[in-house]
C-alpha cells in the first residue's frame, strides 16, 4: 500500500511537471494573438454602434472621418465640430454624454490593442528573432497561430507555410474550382503590396521559403541569419 501512494505521489509530482513545462512561449503568442483579433473584432463592433449612434448628431464628420481611432480621439478631445447647416439632430449635452462614454471605453480598448501588440513584438524577437526579421513580429505571430505551435510551422513545407491564414479560400478552390488563393497571412507583408501583380505569387513563394529556412533555425534556437535572409529576398525583386 505505501508503494502504491508513492507511485501515486510520484505520478503526481510529474505531471505537475510536465503541465508546466507544456507552457511554452509560442503557446503564450498564439493566445495573445487570439486576443489581439478578438480585441479587433470588439472594437469594429462598438465604432460601428459609435458611428451609427454619432450620425444622429453629426453625420457629416462621421463620414468624413473614416478611421475610427482619429474619429474617437476626435471627439474626446472635442474636436467634432458641427457645422451650421449639418441635418444632425440638435442633441444636449446630457444626450450626448453616453457616445463620450462609449468613445472613452473604445479608445482604452485601443490602448489595451496596443500593448498586447508591443508584448508580441518583444516575445518575437526573443522567440523568433529570424522570422520576425522577415516577416515582422504580427505576420510572424500569426503564421505561428496558425501553424498551432513554432515546431509545426518549423516542420511545414514552404507551400503550406504560403497559405497559411487561408484555409477557407483553398476550401472552396478544392471544392467548387473557384481561384487558388496566391497567399494567406503573408497578404500583408509590405513586399506583396511593393511588387508588381504578375510578381504576387513570386514574392510569397520566396517569402515563405525563407520564413520555412528561419523557423527551423529559431526553433533549433540557432544564430541569427534574418538580416541575411531578407537580404537574399530583396535582391529578387530590385
Amino acid at each position: 500500500m505505501k508503494n502504491l501512494d508513492k507511485l501515486r505521489e510520484l505520478n503526481l509530482k510529474e505531471t505537475k511537471k510536465k503541465l508546466k513545462e507544456s507552457v511554452t512561449d509560442d503557446i503564450l503568442i498564439i493566445q495573445t494573438i487570439n486576443h489581439i483579433e478578438d480585441l479587433n473584432k470588439v472594437i469594429n463592433i462598438l465604432s460601428k454602434d459609435l458611428r451609427e449612434w454619432y450620425s444622429y448628431y453629426n453625420p457629416e464628420f462621421s463620414n468624413d472621418m473614416q478611421d475610427h481611432l482619429s474619429f474617437i480621439k476626435a471627439i474626446l478631445d472635442k474636436k467634432d465640430k458641427k457645422s451650421k447647416d449639418s441635418v444632425g439632430a440638435d442633441l444636449s449635452k446630457n444626450d450626448l454624454k453616453p457616445l463620450v462614454k462609449l468613445s472613452e471605453q473604445i479608445n482604452e480598448l485601443f490602448k489595451l490593442k496596443e500593448k498586447q501588440e508591443d508584448y508580441i513584438e518583444v516575445m518575437m524577437e526573443k522567440v523568433c528573432p529570424n522570422i520576425t526579421a522577415i516577416s515582422g513580429s504580427l505576420i510572424g505571430a500569426k503564421l505561428i497561430q496558425h501553424a498551432g505551435s513554432l515546431r509545426n510551422l518549423m516542420v511545414m513545407p514552404s507551400s503550406t507555410v504560403q497559405l497559411l491564414g487561408a484555409e477557407e479560400a483553398l476550401f472552396r478552390h478544392i471544392k467548387t474550382g473557384a481561384k487558388c488563393p496566391k497567399y494567406g497571412v503573408l497578404h500583408s507583408h509590405p513586399l506583396i503590396s511593393k511588387v508588381k501583380r504578375t510578381d504576387v505569387g513570386k514574392a510569397a513563394r520566396i517569402l515563405a521559403s525563407k520564413i520555412s529556412i528561419a523557423s527551423r533555425v529559431d526553433y533549433a534556437k540557432g544564430k541569427f541569419i534574418g538580416d541575411k535572409l531578407m537580404k537574399e529576398i530583396e535582391e529578387k525583386f530590385k
